[in-house]
């Protein structure tokens, strides 16, 4: 079934029940704002300390989108693109999208306004809808992109260039347009996070979206009265692959503009919020401000909280084992995935795996994985290859690029770009990036494994490895660290620590700096190795 008919039921069955609800702690918090008044007022998403909405309300916000949609000439198969914040509207406008049965289009809120209109233009969106944040940006490229496309404004104050989208919504029906869709009708375009290149637009159907709501609550068992903490933002598919486990159980979920330690906990308080997802850097800097006495668990009500889940990025063994002693109760999982596979959940560690922490898991709920060497024979358990997945949630492709897509799609198999190695008991372990496989005297060496190990280090906040140019062995190693605030470390210091290491991995370079992060949470490793790798380093090197 297509997912807009999640939606239908949950108006039908929770009404009244309240179903998304959005925090902004930078607000004060003078009053919260009912439903009622929301349909009422439409609040600018940026001066209320909260906001919600029930099942009743969210239903008719994606019905008036949609037929305002289908008024302005948008039909089945055309392209809207979002650029919005996480907010109250973006979950309605994304479904009211899906509803015309045209293609969303989520595109990421740190793109510059060149990247925006590359991005537009590669999906060939026929409607661009933005918030306040990107009025410069927009603007800047405005007299090119509106040629061609519908422009609608979120919020108060609209610039010119652009159509109200709260009055001209407020005077369209709110009955569901009756558009026929189908699982293999297109749904929705993604985008790659960029870390290896210029993102790519990735297309998913209807079943690619279904699918991702019955792995995740497969793997996590939400319930009507689970409440799910949304911090990710809503364009990439983690964060909303996450949440459709709750909304396929019409359970609530809360939107955090915000992701100060003091800011998520506060929410699962106040919220009584039983599933958070968090990324690697939150989950650490939440274990630091309690170390530091920045944070006094017994000052919020958390034991309603069951389940931390961490995904989009390697997470340390050593992290976990830290965070099961704060919180002993927690269950803890984590989710590997790609946008190309519609997210989280191809492969899956499992609750019931503590003990295999550092693992990433086994095939998830529906999928298939194998490990492959170069010539896509799989490799004997124990040895290193290129992580394969296959499943419904497999994209369908990399719109208008035949040859990406020839490249990583071979036989239903997605081929991943992820170097990984089966242990004994068939859990699979990241080994690292295919391109960030680091070859230095003709030895394969992998970042990760030093990264796991430098998190071990009690000074240790952040690590990212990275292959720096050399005119002896081609690469080298080089680790750039960043310590824990407050807190003094030396090269001397590091390269000591390094010593349990094999000595081919330990890194040749000690860089002190911070670690530059996607808003996904992965490492901006090109940015690292333009900073410290480029062509100045290498004349350097020839020089010498």
């Amino acid at each position: 079934m297509p997912i807009t008919d999640i939606l239908e039921r949950n108006c039908k069955l929770y009404a009244n029940d309240i179903c998304l609800v959005e925090i902004n702690p930078e607000m004060k918090e003078t009053r919260r704002v009912t439903w009622k008044e929301y349909d009422l007022i439409e609040p600018n998403p940026v001066t209320h300390y909260r906001r919600e909405i029930t099942w009743s309300v969210f239903n008719e916000k994606a019905n008036r989108f949609a037929n305002l949609l289908i008024e302005r000439g948008i039909k089945k198969d055309d392209k809207v693109a979002i650029l919005l914040m996480n907010c109250l509207e973006w979950l309605p406008i994304y479904f009211g999208i899906l509803k015309t049965g045209a293609l969303a289009v989520p595109l990421n809120f740190r793109y510059a306004s060149d990247e925006i209109e590359y991005c537009l233009n590669l999906a060939e969106a026929d409607v661009l809808v933005f918030g306040p944040e990107f009025i410069g940006r927009v603007e800047e490229i405005a007299d090119k992109i509106s040629k061609n496309r519908l422009l609608f404004f979120v919020g108060d104050n609209c610039p010119s260039f652009a159509e109200d989208y709260t009055s001209h919504t407020a005077n369209c029906s709110s009955q569901t347009p009756m558009i026929p869709l189908t699982d293999m009708d297109n749904a929705a375009i993604y985008f790659s996070s960029g870390t290896t290149g210029f993102p790519k637009a990735i297309l998913h159907n209807h079943e690619s979206l279904m699918h991702s709501c019955k792995v995740e609550q497969n793997h996590h068992g939400q319930t009507k009265q689970d409440v799910f903490l949304c911090i990710p933002p809503l364009y990439h598919t983690g964060a909303k692959m996450h949440w459709f486990g709750s909304f396929l159980e019409g359970a609530k979920a809360v939107l955090l503009k915000g992701t100060k330690p003091e800011f998520i906990l506060d929410a699962v308080s106040k919220e009584k919020c039983t599933i958070v997802w968090l990324l690697v850097p939150w989950a650490q800097d939440i274990l630091d401000a309690i170390d530091r006495g920045d944070i006094k668990l017994e000052n919020y009500e958390l034991s309603q909280w069951r389940l931390m889940h961490i995904g989009a990025q390697p997470v340390p063994q050593s992290l976990i084992q830290r965070w099961k002693k704060v919180f002993p109760h927690h269950q803890y999982d984590t989710n590997y995935g790609l946008s190309e596979s519609i997210g989280p959940g191809c492969v899956h560690l499992g609750v019931e795996n503590i003990h295999k922490v550092g693992a990433i898991g086994k095939a998830g709920y529906g999928w298939e994985v194998k490990i492959v060497d170069e010539t896509g024979n799989t490799v004997k358990r124990g040895e290193v290859g290129e992580l394969a997945v296959k499943g419904p949630g497999v994209m369908t492709c990399y719109y208008n690029d035949e040859k990406a897509t020839d490249e990583v799609l071979k036989d239903g198999w997605l081929f991943t770009g992820d170097m990984a190695q089966e242990d004994e008991d068939g859990f699979i372990f990241l080994v690292d990036r295919k391109k960030d496989v680091v070859i230095s005297g003709g030895e394969n060496i992998y970042p990760v494994q030093i990264e796991d190990f430098l998190r071990t280090n009690d000074k240790v906040k952040d690590v990212a490895v990275i292959g720096i140019p050399d005119k002896r062995l081609g690469e080298i190693t080089a680790a750039v660290i960043e310590i824990k605030e407050g807190i003094e470390a030396t090269t001397q210091e590091i390269n000591d620590y390094c010593m349990k290491l094999p000595k081919y991995k330990r890194p040749r370079t000690i860089i002190f700096a911070d670690i530059p992060r996607n808003p996904t949470g992965k490492i901006e490793k090109p940015k690292l190795r333009k900073m410290y790798g480029g062509e100045s380093l290498v004349a350097a090197q020839n020089r010498g």
